[in-house]
């Protein structure tokens, strides 16, 4: 099977269901926080990596022993599923525009989260080391995105997002 195939999901969830419900939250995923010093060169380095990890897969085949292949299997449905979770939350921000319900009660990125578990599922199953290093250096300069995004954060939602951030995990 060829690994785009395993980009579909993701495609679905992130733009169809997101957009079917709440086409504001469609628009919201796509804004980035300011980027200052670094964060700009990161934010490069996450944009690149993200077309590695969607378009790569168009050269590569799922492939793997059976351990491997359900590893890597059940990585990636929990990663769609953890992404599932956050988009739905996602599309039910508060009146302010602030998620903080639903998978954001553990996270304060569960989006983020789930790209990171699909991913690595994703490397399980197509069995590439520059898969695994593409999505390294992703998870290094998402880190750096979203550091960007807690200092917007703060400054747009004062108050309510800093008692946020200290009753929530940035991850897990």
């Amino acid at each position: 099977m060829n690994g785009f195939i395993l980009m579909l999901p993701l495609f679905f969830i992130r733009f169809v269901l997101l957009g079917w419900l709440n086409s504001t939250a469609l628009k919201r995923g796509a804004h980035f926080a300011p980027m200052a010093g670094a964060q700009k060169i990161m934010y490069v380095l996450y944009q690149m990596t993200n077309v590695v990890l969607i378009l790569f897969p168009l050269f590569l085949r799922v492939h793997g022993s059976a351990p491997l292949l359900v590893l890597g299997g059940v990585t990636y449905v929990l990663g769609a599923g953890i992404l599932l979770a956050a988009t739905i939350s996602f599309a039910k921000p508060n009146e302010q525009g602030l998620n903080t319900t639903g998978s954001y009660r553990f996270s304060r990125n569960p989006m983020y989260v789930g790209y990171f578990v699909y991913f690595l599922g994703c490397a399980i199953l197509l069995g590439s080391f520059f898969y695994y290093g593409a999505l390294v250096l992703f998870q290094i300069a998402t880190h750096w995105v979203i550091l960007a995004e807690e200092r917007w954060c703060s400054a747009t939602f004062g108050e309510t997002y800093d008692e946020y951030q200290q009753q929530v995990r940035r991850y897990l």
